[in-house]
Order: C-alpha cells, then structure tokens, then sequence
C-alpha cells in the first residue's frame, strides 16, 4: 500500500480501534485509489483522504418510548452525516440491535461514493437506531418512531438531508416518521424522507429498485461477455425487500432464482421460486412476518438452519442479506460450482477475502456501491417529483431507473480501464465514485 494511504488508514484505526466495520470499508476504498492518488497529486495537496474518512457530523441521542406494558424504554439514535460535497446528505435509517456508530459511518462511507455514481446530487449519509421493530406491535413503533423523530426532524430537510429506509424500516416505519415530521413542523409536502407510501408523495418502483438495479447492472455486465440473464440459475440470500425484487426481476428476465434466506435459515427450491411463488413470499415476510421455513414447509422443499445458499449450484449470486455475509469458504463453493457473476444487493456482504477469490477466478464481481445504487437513485427521482409536484408513470421510473444503472456500469468500467484493470468494477467503482467528490470538494475550498 502508498504509505500516504497508509498513514491515512492508520490514523483511522488510531482514532477509532473499535469500529471494525468502518475500518474494512475505508481500507478496502482506500486501496483501490492508489492509482488515482499517483495520478492525480492534487489529492494529497489538499488532503483530500484525511477529510473524506472523517464524517462532517455525527448526531447521537436517547429516544426514550413506552412499550405495550406502559413501560419506558430507552434506546439510542444516530445520524451520520457524512459528506455534502456534492448535495443533501442522503441515506437511509437502519432500525436494528446491531446497530452502532462505527458500522452507521462504514455505511456513510459508502453511500457516498454510491450517490455520486448515480449522477444524481446527493452527498452520503446514514443513520438509525438499536432498537429491533421485530415483534414490536403497530402501536409501539409508532411511539418509537415519533419520540425518534422528535430529535432527528432538528437536524433534517429537503436542502439538508433527506433519510431513507433501511433494514428495519420500511413503509410502515417510513409513515409514522413522515407522519411525526409533518406534526412537528407544519411542514407538508416537502420530501424530507423517502420511500414514502404513494398515496403520500412516495414514487413508484421505489419499492423495487434496489434488487431491481441489482439485476440491471449484473445484466450490464454479461453484455460484455455477450450474455444474458436468460436461462441463468439464480442463488439469492435475504427475503426482504431486496431479495423479493430481485427475484421479481431475474424472473422477468428468463432466469430461475432457486433460494432465498432468513437469519434462521435458508431454502432451497430446484424448481424456481416462480411468480406464485413469490406472490406467497410476499405475504409471508410483509404482511405476516413469518419466517422463510415455512416456505420449505408449505411447498415441500429443503429447508437449512446452518451454512447458506452459496453451498448450491448456480449461475449468478446476489446476495441481498447484511454486511460480510459471504466469506473466503462460501466464495471457494461459489467459484468451484461455476458461479460466473455476483452482484452485491446488500451492503459489503462478501468479505475481503471472498472477492480476492471472485477477482482472481475472473468472476463478473459488482460491489454494493454500485450494484445496489438502484435504490437511492429512486429515491433520488422521489426528490425530483416532490420538488416539481409531479409524478412520472411506473414505466417512466423504470426506464430512469435501468438508464442510471446502465451509466453507473459505464462509469465503473470505462474508469477500470482507464486505470489499467479492465473489468475491475471495485476499482472503478471506487475511484468513479471519488473522482467526483474530491473534485468538488477541491472546487469548494477547504472547509468542504
């Protein structure tokens, strides 16, 4: 590694030795910039990769609410906001007992990069709390989410920063939030959050465009092998919003998606988890909230607590779950089975080691950041609506949506080739993402 991205990387680990997450998503951007560090000297001039790591605001609050046994509970919130260089901070809110400062910055950190990729002027951030909305009732995620609220609505809007949903908060969560703002401001009609309810100013195919520009960009990439997603055997991981989509999708494109997961376990369906199908996953994770081995149960097929879907044999694998969820040993199976592309739905879900062994067995590899831009760049088309007080049809958004994917894997493989590794979606992705940043930032001066 440069020993000025060294220094840079080590000052991280100095100042926070206790945000692993955070620490394997700088080192794995940082690295990939080299090349554009030694091109570009300015970089290191004007400190741009001390200033990029370091988020502009970090936001931390209690958000006391009383349970279904009138009993207070107190759970901390987070705002991450990580850089405006190039728009409002945008990103989405995680609701999850994982949930921590150093992994909201390691999402920041990508968001930012992932924005600038969509073209669109968004700058990145993130945010959340630790508490589980899981087996919570409607009425307690309310008072979650409106005691949440009453911190964060000081510290957002459309020309400052705009949140999103996460894992943890979807419609349901989305409304109670919009709700609480609109209570507390007497602000109306504003796009303060996306992935808002339709009725509400929300814009269609929000829902799907995440797994859907998943789809779209691992498409992009087996046109230049001269391939497509027909016939393809399909491994996905994650049964949420991701993954039901990206199924949807696969399934619109010809190929057959044959597993799907939860944090109990995983299915595996030879047969394809087709329309109908999917229709029954549908229901079972958003309106019941069941787990997917009732899935195995109700159609009679295999059903895992242990490992994961990567141990079966596939064409492309998506994985739509968390964070490192993919590790060197999955990776191996993955490559030995004769996996010929995997797209991140998820953010980071393979670990470092796992996409050496993608890399290095000329496996067609989409990082998150660009892989699962579809979702933030609908939100980003939200914001348009909402600021023209119009709305464009399902077709229009879609249209949008597959154009913005198609141009982030230019970006991405147009910048691998320009800095001499072809094919390297990490590397362009990274440094696409960058270019865009550290210019404007240079453009801005030094407080940027």
């Amino acid at each position: 590694m440069d020993s000025y991205i060294e220094s840079v990387y080590e000052g991280i680990k100095e100042k926070d030795p206790d945000q692993p997450v955070f620490h394997q998503a700088a080192l794995e951007v940082l690295e990939t910039l080299e090349p554009a560090i030694k091109k570009f000297p300015k970089y290191k001039e004007f400190a741009i990769l001390e200033r990029i790591v370091e988020p502009e605001r970090i936001i931390q609050f209690r958000v006391p609410w009383t349970n279904k046994d009138g009993k207070i509970q107190v759970n901390r919130g987070f705002r991450i906001q990580y850089n405006s260089a190039i728009g409002p901070y945008k990103g989405g809110l995680r609701f999850h007992p994982t949930v921590n400062q150093g992994m909201l910055k390691f999402l920041g950190f990508e968001q930012t990069f992932k924005n600038s990729l969509t073209g669109l002027p968004m700058g990145g951030g993130k945010g959340g709390s630790d508490f589980n909305p899981k087996g919570k009732t409607d009425n307690e995620v309310e008072r979650f989410c409106t005691s949440f609220m009453m911190e964060l609505y000081r510290h957002i809007g459309q020309f400052i920063d705009v949140p999103a949903g996460d894992i943890g908060v979807g419609a349901r969560e989305v409304g109670y939030l919009y709700g609480a703002y609109g209570k507390i401001t007497n602000l109306h009609g504003t796009c303060v959050l996306t992935g808002k309810g339709r009725t509400f100013g929300g814009s269609l195919i929000r829902p799907e465009a995440t797994g859907y520009g998943t789809v779209y960009f691992v498409q992009e990439m087996l046109k230049t092998r001269k391939d497509d997603m027909k016939g393809k055997t399909v491994c996905i991981s994650g049964s949420g919003n991701v993954a039901q989509y990206a199924t949807e999708k696969c399934t619109q494109l010809g190929a057959k998606v044959i597993s799907l997961s939860d944090s109990s376990g995983w299915i595996h369906d030879p047969d394809g988890i087709d329309t109908k199908k999917l229709a029954w996953v549908m229901d079972l994770k958003n309106v019941r909230r069941g787990r997917i081995k009732e899935y195995a149960e109700h159609f009679k097929v295999d059903y895992s607590a242990k490992g994961s879907p990567w141990s079966v044999k596939c064409d492309i694998s998506l994985p739509s779950a968390t964070q490192n969820e993919v590790d060197a040993k999955e990776a191996k199976a993955l490559v030995d089975n004769g996996v010929i592309a995997v797209g991140e739905g998820a953010n980071m879900p393979c670990v470092p080691e796992a996409v050496e062994i993608f890399q290095e067995a000329k496996v067609l590899y989409a990082p998150g950041k660009a892989a699962n831009a579809g979702g933030v760049s609908t939100s980003g088309l939200e914001m348009a609506q909402n600021s023209m007080r119009f709305f464009w049809t399902r077709e229009e958004v879609d249209a949008k949506l597959h154009q913005i994917m198609a141009n982030i894997h230019q970006i991405a493989y147009e910048t691998s080739e320009k800095f001499g590794d072809k094919g390297n979606y990490v590397l362009g992705a990274n440094i696409g993402g960058f270019l865009k940043v550290a210019d404007s930032m240079i453009a801005m001066g030094y407080l940027s």
